[in-house]
């Protein structure tokens, strides 16, 4: 058993060896193989990490909403939306907008502790001189902190009394405050939004997240006020609903639809024209959005190795041209089909192998470029180090098949004759 194991591995050394000597000899042919097949599993690595940093963050930024929030929408859709603004690819147009007293009767349902709503619009902002023209202005009502999360790290929120008052009082995040009062305290100060003064009662930083604005100038301000200043498109309100300690999601979930169709009216018989989203159904459809990036992938992996078995199957064939008297040799002196098939096989795979190694290596580098200069923590899953591991073997051995079984078919007399 231990001389058979030791044969084998004795000639797959000699056929790894034999490999090396074939990519030194036929540079050009073995860097066509190489580069194919390393395009392939470059963009099984790249896409991969990539894919996986985006899903890491939206996991994160689900978790900082808390585990147990859900969220109430004009409609919901999941996987990719296709829609070119008809009513028969966009139903959904037919929905009712949502609106703050809306979410105000679903804050007083038993099975909900707390509930924020929002609309968005960007626009320009000022401070004397210093001005941005593009800077995110959202409206809420006033326990967005809570379900957003972050901190407010100078001043306060704006209040209850604010809010129904429709005050012009702004909280600025971070950056804006960096931008618009450099060295400054921007506590009291009045800012321009929309052409309108207000006064700035508190700076917030908000959690890292990949789909947030934490990177870019942000304000918050009461809805009430939102509704009377901004220029937005309507009827995109966005609810959020944190259930009562005790209460499940689905229970909560299952109050907060009966309570909006009661309010609208609803038939026992006629669909939601509204939806209620938990956070497994957004996961749910991240995952149906990213089958098909990986489709995407495996569309253009296969490409590549196909590139890169074409060279395999070239490269082999001169091999076996050039050793053909080697090969009369070696079935002269007993060795079997099976030990030449064998031989050739190793020498394909460890070809596509090589390619396999560099592939890897520019994907790892395409992932540490997106990691670093991007908001996405792209990572190398072990799984795509695996899969980019077998699809390389897999190709040299399918490739090579042709060449391996033509050498091992070889007639020994008429080899030994070839010159």
């Amino acid at each position: 058993m231990f001389r058979s194991l030791a044969n084998s591995l004795t000639r797959m050394l000699e056929g790894v060896g034999i490999a090396l000597d074939s990519v030194r000899a036929s540079k050009a042919r073995a860097a066509l193989t190489i580069l194919g097949v390393a395009i392939g599993v470059m963009v099984v690595i790249a896409m991969a990490a990539t894919v996986t940093g985006i899903r890491h963050s939206v996991t994160e930024q689900l978790e900082s909403l808390g585990p147990r929030t859900f969220f109430v929408q004009r409609f919901f859709q999941e996987g990719l939306n296709i829609s070119d603004g008809s009513d028969e690819l966009s139903p959904w147009r037919r929905n009712p907008w949502l609106t703050p007293d809306e979410a105000m009767m679903i804050r007083s349902l038993p099975t909900v502790r707390e509930v924020t709503w929002r609309e968005g619009a960007n626009g320009p902002a000022s401070y004397e001189s210093a001005k941005l023209n593009d800077v995110s202005v959202t409206g809420y009502s006033p326990s967005w902190v809570l379900v957003n999360g972050g901190t407010i790290t100078a001043g306060r929120n704006f209040t209850q009394l604010e809010f129904a008052a429709n005050n012009a009082v702004a909280v600025i995040n971070d950056k804006m405050a960096e931008q618009l009062f450099p060295g400054l305290d921007p506590l009291g100060k009045r800012i321009k939004l929309f052409g309108r003064p207000f006064e700035v009662v508190g700076v917030y930083t908000e959690p890292s997240s990949l789909f947030g604005d934490g990177g870019s100038p942000q304000a918050m301000i009461p809805h009430t006020t939102f509704t009377k200043v901004a220029r937005y498109f309507k009827g995109w309100m966005n609810i959020a609903v944190i259930p009562v300690d005790g209460i499940s999601v689905a229970e909560s979930q299952d109050q907060v639809i009966a309570a909006i169709r009661s309010t609208r009216g609803l038939k026992p018989a006629q669909e939601n024209n509204f939806a209620v989203i938990s956070q497994d159904k957004i996961m749910d459809s991240f995952s149906a959005i990213t089958g098909g990036f990986f489709a995407v992938m495996l569309a253009l992996s296969s490409v590549g190795l196909m590139v890169g078995g074409v060279g395999v199957i070239a490269i082999m064939m001169i091999s076996v041209t050039e050793r053909t008297r080697e090969i009369g040799v070696r079935k002269a002196l007993g060795a079997t089909r099976g030990e030449i098939m064998f031989q050739f096989l190793v020498e394909a795979a460890t070809l596509t192998m090589l390619g396999g190694a560099v592939g890897m290596a520019m994907g790892g580098g395409v992932a540490f470029l997106v990691n670093r200069f991007t908001p996405i923590p792209a990572t190398v899953p072990l799984w795509s180090v695996v899969v980019a591991i077998l699809a390389s073997v897999v190709t040299g051995i399918f490739f090579g098949l042709y060449p391996a079984s033509r050498a091992s078919r070889l007639d020994p007399v008429e080899a030994l004759r070839f010159e």
